[in-house]
């Protein structure tokens, strides 16, 4: 956990800024995970701090989302055009 707040004090994700009126803060939690290698021994505890973004609301919280997936067939297409 302390690796984690050392990289965001670094690293300044957000900023704080004065909340609306009316609105209440998005919550805040740990997410804890262990890494296990392949004959699935602990390797690294890892400790991630997330926003819960389940509580949020399109139009008030946010006005727009983006995720960096690439659907399969956008991958398929790339690859046979490679091998092209």
């Amino acid at each position: 956990m302390d690796s984690e707040i050392q990289s965001i004090d670094k690293n300044k994700p957000w900023s704080s800024v004065k909340l609306p009126a009316g609105q209440r803060p998005i919550g805040l939690k740990w997410v804890f995970k262990l890494k296990k290698n392949v004959e699935g021994e602990a390797v690294k505890h890892k400790a991630r701090f997330v926003a819960k973004g389940y509580v949020q609301r399109h139009g008030i919280d946010y006005d727009q989302a983006f995720a960096p997936v690439a659907r399969l067939d956008t991958v398929r297409l790339l690859l046979a055009m490679a091998a092209n």
